[in-house]
């Protein structure tokens, strides 16, 4: 049995200070908007409390679907590497860049730089995404929707050449029997991802891709809620699932701190995966189990 962890949406407290020359670009409206709303929403101490509770379950790998930092600045993609140290060494946490992570041109260049060990594993050529990472017989699939947009836009978009490595990846991996859990930030499900503002502005190709090949099961952040949705497969539907900003306060706009846990195993020729979600309540500091499911 493998166990994953999936967290999202870390949102790195607080925020470092700002020099006028980094206001003078698309940083200008996160600043705002950190001021006026995610500086009383994103607390360091519920991040910890809650990645103390993940860490007691031990699990064997554990998946970060993007956004690391705000505006990412400088220091704090330096704090995001310190942060990934603490969370665990590379062997043992994955993750994928978010919209914030690639929040102005060569910030994710800078990411990569930082902490791209996390974001690494094996490839079908020198571009570093998708890449797999292999549990036994699960695979993890990281896929970037990391693009730098224009003012009050958070889009992503995937683009032709790694949907079209990531249909090569998914096939093989499917053809050997793996068990395959695609990771993007920007959820890929039509309701969301049509969204030209917001959503993942090349969705229907990427879910062209996994209604042909397939895939066992996508993970996702961005929406900075808990959900599951479900796109197309070649036989059935595929599952979708979110998970809700990891420093979230219970006080907050977004919906509190929560993590996923996943249990995937193979019994005879079927898989079979349950999820577990963990997370705060409205009222109240404590971790409860809030959802108990099987969803493959």
């Amino acid at each position: 049995m493998i166990t994953l962890a999936h967290i999202s949406d870390v949102h790195l407290a607080p925020l470092p200070a700002v020099t006028p020359r980094e206001l003078a670009s698309k940083r200008l409206t996160g600043w705002l908007n950190w001021q006026l709303k995610r500086r009383g929403d994103m607390r360091p101490e519920t991040l910890m409390a809650l990645l103390d509770h993940l860490k007691a379950h031990n699990p064997d790998m554990t998946a970060v679907t993007g956004d690391m930092v705000n505006l990412a600045l400088y220091e704090e993609i330096r704090r995001a590497a310190t942060w990934f140290t603490g969370l665990g060494g590379p062997e043992k946490v994955c993750a994928i860049p978010g919209n914030h992570d690639a929040y102005v041109p060569g910030a994710l260049e800078k990411a990569l730089g930082a902490y791209g060990n996390y974001m690494r594993g094996e490839t079908l050529d020198d571009q570093p995404f998708p890449y797999v990472r292999r549990l036994g017989m699960v695979a993890l699939i990281g896929v970037s929707s990391a693009v730098a947009t224009p003012p009050f836009f958070a889009a992503g978009k995937v683009g032709a050449e790694q949907i079209e490595r990531l249909r090569k990846l998914l096939a093989l991996l499917g053809e050997a029997g793996y068990f395959r859990i695609v990771m993007i930030h920007h959820p890929p499900h039509p309701e969301f991802a049509d969204s030209r503002r917001l959503g993942l502005w090349d969705g229907s190709d990427f879910r062209a891709v996994l209604k042909q090949t397939g895939a066992e099961l996508i993970l996702h952040g961005h929406t900075h809620l808990s959900s599951i949705n479900a796109i197309p497969g070649p036989c059935q539907e595929i599952p979708v699932v979110g998970v809700a900003a990891a420093s979230a306060s219970p006080e907050g706009h977004d919906a509190p701190g929560r993590y996923n846990l996943f249990r995937i195993e193979k019994v005879g020729t079927e898989w079979t995966c349950a999820m577990r979600e963990y997370g705060y309540q409205r009222i109240g500091d404590e971790i409860a189990l809030r959802l108990q499911m099987r969803i493959y």
